[in-house]
């Protein structure tokens, strides 16, 4: 990769060169700015150090059973099923995720706002924030299909035109994740590096990525090496309980072969300073119920 190949001013090129590259971080993790907030100073600096943190019990057990019986209505839904911000899964055409759950969904919606998420999102970020994208997420038992090792911000970067890593977001169960049915697995402090990764972005990539990610995941010596020297964890717990991590965390999951399912509600946060510019590298953005571009407008509870 030559200085050539790349834009003067993107600091984590992606998909312009033959071979892939560890990029040392730019960015600050936990973002200065904001003073206080929910998450104490403990553990803001292991979410610094290692690129995520848990929240135990974010929901109650009420909120949880609630939010439950709203996926189910999601998913049978034949409208809900038919648009365009519904991806199924290639084998089975069972739902796998909806996207812009929370203008579809008006209870999804308040959550966004809810201070117990929001005041997080702001704390990290060190700045108002928005919705760059939500969706739930669908992993039924016996079949549910998991998601390669990838960084988020790699994708957003090269086909949203997200500048910076300054987004968090936030993972809450909304069923028992276990060590053996499809949990999320990352790699502590490997947040840190950027893995630029090979290959062109097709046109409307977006419409097979969703349900299988080709370009833009890192490749297999990328990721042993990442493996080596972070390790890998997984989270695990009850429902209610929430995960939060930065944009560049290296993550991953198995598919479920259990009959136990895995569900979860996704909302990321970016930060109203890191508004998205044209791709760094696609032809086009992604639409908008992907990836947001044009309501920067700061969540207020």
């Amino acid at each position: 990769m030559t200085v050539a190949d790349v834009k003067t001013d993107d600091l984590y090129p992606t998909r312009v060169g033959t071979e892939p590259a560890l990029i040392k971080r730019e960015d600050p993790v936990a973002w200065p700015g904001v003073d206080s907030g929910p998450i104490d100073a403990d553990t803001l600096r292991s979410y610094d150090d290692k690129g995520f943190l848990t929240v135990e019990g974010l929901l109650t057990p009420a909120e949880v059973q609630k939010f439950w019986q709203e996926l189910t209505r999601l998913s049978s839904d034949p409208e809900v099923k038919a648009d365009e911000r519904t991806v199924v899964e290639k084998s089975s055409n069972e739902v796998r995720s909806i996207f812009e759950v929370h203008k579809i969904s008006e209870e999804i919606g308040r959550l966004a706002t809810d201070p117990r998420v929001l005041d997080r999102a702001r704390q990290i970020l060190g700045s108002d924030v928005y919705v760059h994208q939500s969706r739930v997420n669908y992993m039924p038992g016996f079949k549910g299909r998991g998601f390669y090792w990838h960084s988020d911000f790699e994708t957003w970067h090269a086909e949203d035109g997200m500048p910076r890593m300054r987004a968090v977001s936030i993972s809450i169960a909304l069923t028992d994740n276990y060590p053996f049915n499809g949990g999320l697995m990352l790699m502590p402090g490997a947040h840190r590096t950027f893995v630029s990764c090979v290959g062109a972005t097709p046109d409307d990539h977006y419409k097979e990525s969703l349900k299988e990610q080709e370009i833009g995941v890192p490749d297999q010596d990328s990721i042993s090496k990442l493996a080596a020297e972070h390790g890998i964890e997984q989270f695990t717990g009850p429902a209610g309980s929430a995960l939060m991590f930065d944009s560049n965390s290296m993550h991953g999951s198995g598919s479920n072969i259990t009959p136990f399912p895995r569900s979860n509600i996704f909302i990321v946060f970016n930060s109203v300073d890191n508004t998205p510019v044209e791709p760094f590298a696609a032809p086009q953005p992604r639409p908008p119920f992907v990836a947001n571009r044009s309501d920067f407008t700061p969540l207020s509870r």
